[in-house]
């Protein structure tokens, strides 16, 4: 006897052999073959839709493919547009239902003259799969778990947030592999899923990446001594003048670099000298962040090519700093917005950068002219791939 008539028999098994049948909407599905077949003897009741949608959305949480809903004084017409309604809403509404039920059907039907239906729900995911989506209250705590699972190198996360806000989750993820380089090795591909309707939603995200997990893995092992090391660098007292300037120090002096893109941008530049600007500007960004101190990413163009630099909060005063552009002019440097001549950014999403009356007369600017620059090559390069990897 297969799966589905041994759950169709443990539902008509509730009903009393002196049950009539009354004509109803019925139609034939397959239970999953991980369903609760186990639980198919409780019998609930529901009066109003309002009940017979709780007791729908319970089942589907816990992966439960059958059971039997007694509807009392819920009968005729109103039961048969509420059945329907209510397939729709669980197939297409509620998050849970919407990401993991195929298909759900009702037959009505009475036992000792109490008016019943039967549910047969067949899903695309397992029990398993339903019961291990992650709950998480809003946006915030979503990123948190992104962050989380791309540390682990996830392939795939799937949860429940309670207050969900539209996202460009692709960008999200984009944005987590900037800000974190000591533990995001790889800017994964991100195919993202939203099922549900309303409030909450259920996120489905599909992460690819071309370095193995094990090989990803490796690299952050690699990479964190070389961030603690900065840390340990610029602990201690001292101006943030001078912390910035130290950080700089460390991580310019570690190689003679070479400027490519890599796909694993932090690896490859603290392990093999090879970066972009963007690659300087996050690990630099992620080691301030690390020690206390303040600095941001900043995006735009250098002589009309694309360049990344940062922004740092020095003692209360914002200033641009290029690493690139301070390693070719030899020394650690902060610039306000009037010196950066020659890039372009979006001035509306940072703040300005101007040097005090009393800065300016005890330090005058220096003449600025606008660098040369060389493009990027765009050739990717993993660490990995190049050679074998050494130890920390």
């Amino acid at each position: 006897m297969n799966r589905r008539l041994i759950v169709l028999f443990l539902i008509l098994s509730l009903l009393l052999s002196g049950c009539a049948w009354l004509d109803g909407s019925y139609v034939h599905v397959t239970p999953h073959q991980e369903g609760g077949g186990e639980d198919q003897g409780e019998a609930l009741s529901a009066d109003t839709y309002s009940e017979l949608i709780g007791i729908l959305v319970d089942m589907v949480a816990a992966g439960k493919d059958g059971s039997v809903i007694y509807v009392g004084e819920y009968t005729g017409d109103a039961l048969s547009r509420g059945l329907k309604a209510a397939g729709e809403y669980i197939r297409s509404s509620d998050p849970i239902g919407a990401y993991s039920v195929e298909d759900i059907a009702f037959e009505q039907g009475a036992s000792s003259g109490k008016p019943a239906v039967a549910v047969s729900i067949e899903y695309r995911h397992t029990p398993t799969e339903i019961k291990r989506i992650l709950r998480v209250a809003d946006m915030e705590a979503a990123a948190a778990s992104i962050l989380k699972a791309l540390q682990n190198c996830d392939s795939r996360l799937v949860m429940l947030i309670a207050r969900y806000r539209q996202t460009d989750f692709d960008q999200l993820v984009q944005d987590l592999a900037m800000s974190y380089p000591e533990v995001v090795m790889e800017m994964p591909q991100t195919v993202e899923t939203v099922y549900g309707q309303g409030s909450a939603r259920v996120v489905e995200l599909s992460f690819t990446y071309e370095n193995s997990r094990d090989n990803l893995r490796q690299m952050q092992s690699q990479v964190r001594p070389v961030f603690d090391s900065a840390v340990l660098y610029v602990s201690g007292e001292g101006a943030d003048s001078q912390k910035f300037g130290q950080l700089y120090a460390f991580l310019m002096e570690r190689f003679e670099y070479k400027q490519e893109t890599s796909i694993t941008p932090a690896y490859s530049l603290l392990r093999h000298g090879v970066g972009d600007s963007r690659a300087f500007a996050t690990v630099y960004a992620a080691m301030c962040r690390m020690a206390g101190l303040d600095c941001v990413i900043v995006t735009g163009t250098r002589q009309r090519e694309p360049w990344t630099w940062n922004l740092v909060w020095d003692s209360g005063n914002v200033y641009h700093v290029d690493l690139l552009a301070c390693n070719a002019a030899g020394a650690y440097r902060e610039r306000t917005d009037e010196e950066m001549q020659g890039y372009v950014w979006d001035y509306s999403a940072y703040p300005e950068s101007v040097r005090s009356a009393q800065e300016s007369t005890e330090n005058p600017p220096e003449p600025v002219v606008p660098e040369e620059t060389e493009s990027a090559a765009q050739k990717p390069v993993s660490g990995m791939e190049q050679e074998e990897m050494e130890a920390p």
